[in-house]
């Protein structure tokens, strides 16, 4: 059976585009410009499938048209704009997939024939799988438009509306608990208490107090019933950071929790039900630690019923210049004035891996824009550890003579004058940078410099009177 396809987008090079991808693997392509073409053509035939953008520079967008055909066929949304908020309006109103411009050829093709499979279950009368029901859209705090981060999103999209509890993995600085919040502002419980809750950071009594809370005399501080942060997520979402650094004690009580779907307070006699969705997230392989007899194997299958990966951000680096950016303004509300990057300091941004992932670069672009002299952010406003290395000054001593720098045995204030010099040369004569390599402040560092009779520049690179 020759299937027959719609494909809609005001970019005329785009339809031709989806028209040669989708020819060669012998379906049948009509397209159009503008939505009251789209529908047009709707009218007059039968389609097995509408693919569209969702920007059609017109009055009506690809969202209706999604309204208008999700009854009839399936509908795949594309978009230039990849944001959780567009991927959670798509597949909310029903579209069956949801993909972010520039698209690989393949995905598109495995979107495509997903679609139409799905349309042979109709057809043979199969329930075909139900459209997803999210909540209203809003901001996540999520900021990326690669490939990684859009399949996130539809992930999220997909997850957000059920109950099933969430295991968030991820490298430290990732974003794991803007997931978890994207999650809860986009689920039924987003009207309910997100309440986060840091694992690790507790010694185990503690944490058991804090999240069970407890009755008046269970302990000697306790002097009046308390309750727990697991009964005030009561209709709300629980979120357990670094579920990985839970004691095994901890672990059991947390297991019967998740089971029982009710908590007891310490001193408590009976039970209470609470209606709480958990979110948890780590940075350790909890696979091995479970292989390792560090985590319980039952919980970790309790907690993982959905599984997200937020890709780290070497992994992403496409997103770069969009995390920059969206850090800078930040950082401009801070210090008070417009910033704006320099060609340049990008590129040293880009080449750097972030082994601290997002968090790492917020800090990098928040140190830049406390450092910078003006309003745009150079290479040499970034962190030292950014900068390019300077290549070494060539050996000028005499053949034959003794490298050691302490041969001629010099005067501890000659070591420092050198030693003081050797810096400044590294570092082009700013002193900012020269101070926080010598761990001094700038006050200091003159002193120093007057005390050693060393010339100091001023941070454009001319000689202080």
């Amino acid at each position: 059976m020759t299937r027959h396809i719609l494909v809609v987008d005001d970019d005329a090079a785009s339809c031709e585009l989806l028209r040669e991808i989708f020819t060669a693997r012998g379906w049948q392509v009509s397209t159009a410009t503008t939505p009251e073409a789209a529908r047009l053509c709707f009218a007059r035939q039968a389609f097995d499938l509408v693919i569209s953008d969702i920007n059609l520079e017109a009055e009506a967008t690809g969202l209706d048209l999604l309204t208008d055909f999700r009854a009839h066929c399936p509908v795949i949304l594309i978009t230039g704009f990849g944001t959780l908020d567009a991927a959670v309006a798509a597949l909310r109103d029903g579209a069956w997939d949801f993909i972010s411009k520039p698209f690989k050829v393949d995905e598109v093709v495995a979107a495509v024939q997903s679609a139409l499979a799905r349309k042979d279950e109709a057809r043979k009368g199969e329930a075909p799988a139900a459209a997803p029901a999210v909540g209203l859209a809003d901001a996540s705090g999520l900021v990326g438009r690669s490939a990684a981060m859009v399949a996130l999103y539809k992930e999220i999209a997909r997850v957000a509306p059920t109950r099933s509890t969430v295991l968030v993995l991820g490298e430290s600085g990732t974003g794991k608990e803007l997931v978890a919040r994207a999650i809860h502002r986009h689920s039924p419980r987003s009207g309910g208490p997100f309440i986060p809750v840091n694992c690790g950071a507790l010694p185990e009594p503690l944490l058991e107090a804090e999240l069970f809370g407890h009755v008046r005399g269970a302990f000697t501080s306790a002097v009046a019933d308390r309750r727990g942060l697991w009964e005030e997520a009561h209709h709300g979402t629980l979120f357990l950071d670094e579920i990985g650094d839970l004691p095994l004690p901890m672990q059991v009580k947390l297991l019967r929790a998740l089971q029982e779907g009710e908590v007891r307070r310490l001193g408590a006699a009976r039970p209470q039900q609470v209606d709480v969705r958990v979110i948890a997230a780590t940075n350790r392989a909890l696979e091995a630690e479970v292989a390792a007899g560090r985590f319980r194997e039952d919980l970790y299958y309790r907690l993982s019923t959905v599984t997200l990966h937020v890709p780290p951000l070497r992994q992403r680096r496409d997103d770069l210049p969009l995390l920059a950016e969206a850090f800078l303004r930040q950082a401009a509300q801070t210090v008070g004035r417009h910033l704006w990057f320099e060609p340049a300091t990008l590129t040293v941004l880009a080449a750097y891996d972030f082994p601290g992932n997002v968090r790492e670069l917020q800090s990098v672009i928040e140190y830049a824009a406390l450092h910078a002299r003006d309003d745009v952010i150079r290479p040499e406003d970034l962190p030292l550890k950014l900068q390019p290395v300077k290549p070494s000054v060539p050996d000028t001593s005499p053949a034959g003579s003794d490298p050691n720098p302490f041969a001629d045995l010099p005067t501890l204030d000659e070591l420092e004058r050198r030693y003081l010099t050797y810096v400044l040369e590294a570092v082009s004569g700013h002193r900012t940078r020269a101070a926080e390599v010598l761990g001094v402040d700038r006050r200091t560092l003159y002193r120093m410099a007057e005390r050693l009779g060393v010339k100091l520049t001023d941070d454009r690179g001319l000689d202080e009177p």
